[in-house]
């Protein structure tokens, strides 16, 4: 049946393709591939491992500089790390004007101040080291929401964050130029990374699960954009996800859409938020970052996003899936 379904469904999709989304292709950059030995790539699943530790261990080992840009922080231990990294190190830290509360101030700290959020989570340290995935360094995204934390131990993308932290703290916001590397080479992880809306997430996700030959699975905060739900629509592969209970009953979300063609897809079962913003492609391919497939996500925040190909990396993130799924 949902063989039929799917096939109607294309049909369907096919006559009205001249209104579906297509990129112009004059804004499609030239891609830039460079090569880097030894980049480190680990992962981290909030609450089940600690991450209020994991993420003040890093501040505490930064030598030299720590910039990062929050949407939102209000942990004591995280908040306390940071005021004293200050003291012997370069520290900038750009939050979202409708989370700062007065938390942290000085020098150091600059507003996001805009109609839309800025709604990134990252940090670098030492121009070498990035901290991304879906944590808030707040309490409730480091001890009771579900979340992922990677660190990327990488100079290419570390510039490239460096370089749109710079736009961020400069007041360039939801805009700015597009990524410098666009992929990352190594002996066993390649890594893509963009900075939306100027590098089009949307675009580059659909591109990915187009790519997929056997598997899509998904774990998301809120997803509500039609044209990346066609694009597994229009696959014959195992696909399942997971949504965010609160988010999956609203009018737009793509959860009853999905189940009505007979994707297997589930509620959370978290009692706080399942808020990562995850796409695991052929239990190989990681996509994951601040960006949550939605038009907030595609065309007004500033957000972030990193794809991972790397089976071994994949595994954490296949097992939180099969945990969440439970």
């Amino acid at each position: 049946m949902r063989h039929i379904s799917l096939i109607i469904y294309a049909i369907f999709l096919l006559t009205i393709s001249a209104c579906s989304y297509a990129p112009t292709a004059n804004l499609i950059k030239e891609e830039k591939v460079v090569y880097e030995d030894d980049i480190d790539v680990k992962a981290y699943f909030c609450p089940r491992e600690n991450c209020t530790s994991i993420l003040e261990n890093a501040i505490n080992n930064a030598k030299s500089s720590l910039h990062c840009a929050f949407y939102d922080i209000d942990s004591d231990r995280i908040i306390k790390a940071i005021v004293k990294k200050s003291r012997d190190a370069d520290v900038k830290i750009v939050i979202d004007k409708n989370n700062y509360q007065n938390q942290i101030r000085g020098l150091g700290i600059r507003i996001a101040d805009s109609k839309q959020y800025m709604h990134n989570k990252f940090c670098i340290i030492d121009n070498k080291i990035v901290l991304t995935g879906s944590t808030n360094p707040t309490n409730n995204d480091l001890t009771l929401n579900n979340n992922n934390i990677v660190v990327i131990a990488s100079r290419y993308i570390a510039e490239n964050y460096e370089d749109e932290f710079n736009e961020l703290w400069n007041g360039i916001l939801a805009a700015g130029n597009n990524v410098k590397y666009d992929k990352i080479n190594s002996n066993d992880v390649l890594l893509e990374n963009y900075f939306c809306p100027e590098d089009d997430c949307k675009r580059k996700v659909i591109e990915a699960l187009k790519n997929a030959k056997q598997s899509i699975y998904f774990m998301t905060f809120s997803f509500t954009d039609e044209d990346i739900a066609d694009a597994a629509l229009m696959s014959d592969l195992d696909i399942k996800g997971v949504f965010e209970t609160m988010q999956a009953g609203s009018q737009y979300s793509q959860f009853q859409r999905l189940k009505d063609f007979n994707i297997d897809v589930k509620k959370d079962k978290n009692k706080k938020n399942m808020h990562h913003k995850v796409f695991i492609i052929d239990n190989e391919t990681i996509i994951t970052g601040s960006y949550n497939p939605t038009g907030s996500g595609n065309y007004r925040n500033d957000e972030n996003l990193i794809v991972i190909r790397n089976k071994d990396i994949a595994k954490g993130f296949v097992e939180e899936f099969e945990l969440l799924r439970q």
